[in-house]
């Protein structure tokens, strides 16, 4: 699923809420019929900046997670290991930040979210400073990843394109303050490709979202 909206209008403070990092002023927000009142492990979060530590390898930042966890050690490697994998990077494993570019380090900012297996997986707006081209291909990685794993994936996005081609369903938020105004089903066929954008189905849908903005 994906969020889209007005700047400003709490598409990022509704990922925060659903990842138990701040808690509502009213309401609640439960998983698996559970109160959630801080971050669980279940929940992998990715930030619209990878907020990698420049002193750690590409494999320790992937560990971080596990360390914090106390994993044992054997399990937390073998797990790194898949998670290098699972985005492209097992030949940067010994690389640091400094030496990749804006697309690898998101990339390892989701290997990260990933290596402890959540359930649920958050994304906020992970791939807008990239470019086109860099964007286009994590999108083809991302969906790669969730027909690999089919998690629950929720993904905040100011690109109307991005969020009809990787969604199932696309929620619209109004001005501030932000409520749900419509909740779009994407009924596109999987698995998708790059040629999709060209579909008018496609077209017609990205239209439908952008009125929903207006």
């Amino acid at each position: 699923m994906c969020i889209v909206g007005p700047s400003g209008c709490g598409k990022t403070t509704l990922l925060r809420l659903l990842a138990g990092l701040i808690s509502p002023d009213q309401g609640e927000v439960r998983l698996n019929g559970q109160l959630l009142r801080e971050p669980c492990s279940d929940i992998g979060l990715v930030f619209q900046k990878a907020n990698l530590m420049p002193w750690r390898s590409v494999f320790d930042n992937i560990l971080l997670p596990l360390q914090v966890q106390n994993t044992p050690k054997v399990q937390a490697n073998e797990r790194v290991e898949q998670a290098l994998t699972m985005v492209g990077l097992s030949d940067f494993a010994a690389a640091y930040p400094r030496e990749l570019s804006g697309g690898m380090q998101q990339r390892v900012a989701l290997a990260r979210a990933l290596v402890h297996e959540p359930r649920i997986l958050l994304l906020d707006e992970p791939f807008g400073a990239l470019d086109a081209l860099a964007r286009e291909r994590l999108n083809l990685e991302l969906l790669q990843l969730w027909r690999a794993s089919r998690k629950t994936v929720v993904m905040v996005t100011h690109n109307i394109q991005e969020a009809v081609f990787l969604a199932d369903r696309v929620l619209v938020l109004s001005q501030r303050p932000g409520q749900v105004t419509a909740a779009i089903p994407i009924n596109l066929p999987r698995p998708r490709e790059l040629s999709l954008v060209y579909d008018n189905n496609f077209s017609a849908l990205a239209y439908q979202v952008r009125q929903a903005i207006q």
